[in-house]
């Protein structure tokens, strides 16, 4: 770096902090909507957390109540149902978190190597299509699979049906099906659209780095093991840094839609037993307690891996 840019950086870093906001403050305002959104719906929400060791009552409000200590998190580790309900949870973000991340990877490098003139036109309407499920509510969605998953009248069903088979199976209620279901609704959904970033890592990489390969003699498939995969890694690290902060979250519209009495055993995560107990119940500062033990055990597993991934992986969140 030159004296003169090294002087100028040094004058600009000398300004007073408000004279440099003022400076640049069109950015400043570009990025105010943003701000106010997390202000409001983020940070003053948090203020409700002082109810998870506080006995809430609508007369004395957030303010007044008795404090009950650790009594909530107590009663949620002494539930006998604590323990399944918990598994539940880890068992749908692990398949979520951990099955699901080859998907959209694998997509993103099936994009990349459609380098064929006639299949390359296409290549956008292909994405397109794949793209369109997560613009789907899941009331949507959910809906889609019951009506295929039908007993009876449904297109699986009458698959059974033609070749033989009953035909009259309530898949839906039937436990051993729900993460089959949940699984491939939740793949249906978010694969086209989670191998976007994937995709635009890919097409960051230097093309002269392919050809040097391909003049050494890699074919494709080596391109892909030995360019194109360690390539993704920082990519596929911080965005697995990053959802990890959700690992007690399951997916509460996914799962409280999927949920019937059938498969309630499989079925009961945190998020449902939170708006169950919180909102059907009126147990406020229970469900708080519970609420805020995701988000300490969610902050605990990023800061962990973060750390292990910046000495192992020299790639890091922050």
């Amino acid at each position: 770096m030159s004296k003169i840019k090294k002087q100028s950086l040094q004058s600009t870093h000398q300004k007073p902090l408000l004279k440099r906001m003022w400076e640049h403050k069109v950015l400043y305002l570009m990025i105010l909507p943003c701000l106010l959104f997390f202000l409001i719906f983020n940070y003053i929400p948090m203020t409700s957390l002082v109810l998870a060791f506080k006995d809430f009552r609508f007369d004395t409000g957030i303010i007044g109540g008795d404090w009950k200590g650790l009594y909530y998190f107590k009663r949620f580790f002494s539930d006998p149902r604590c323990i399944q309900i918990i598994m539940n949870t880890l068992i749908i973000s692990g398949m979520k978190l951990i099955l699901a991340l080859p998907f959209p990877i694998i997509l993103a490098i099936m994009f990349n190597e459609i380098k064929d003139s006639k299949l390359g036109k296409i290549r956008g309407l292909f994405q397109g299509v794949l793209y369109i499920p997560h613009f789907l509510s899941w009331v949507v969605v959910i809906g889609i699979f019951k009506k295929l998953l039908a007993p009876d009248d449904g297109l699986m069903n009458q698959l059974i049906h033609q070749f033989g088979g009953d035909g009259s199976t309530y898949f839906m209620m039937n436990p051993e099906y729900f993460h089959t279901i949940m699984f491939s609704s939740y793949i249906w959904k978010n694969v086209g659209w989670d191998s976007i970033i994937y995709f635009a890592a890919i097409m960051s990489i230097n093309p002269e780095i392919y050809e040097s390969a391909a003049i050494d003699g890699a074919n494709r498939f080596k391109q892909i093991i030995h360019i194109t995969l360690p390539m993704l890694t920082p990519t596929i690290v911080i965005l697995f840094i990053i959802s990890l902060g959700d690992i007690l979250k399951a997916g509460f519209d996914q799962i409280y839609l999927l949920k019937t009495p059938g498969n309630a055993n499989v079925s009961e995560i945190l998020d449902t037993f939170v708006i169950r107990t919180g909102i059907e119940q009126g147990d406020f500062s229970y469900a708080i307690a519970i609420g805020l033990l995701q988000g300490v055990i969610g902050l605990i597993a990023v800061v962990i891996i973060n750390k292990f991934a910046d000495k192992k992986l020299d790639t890091s969140l922050y």
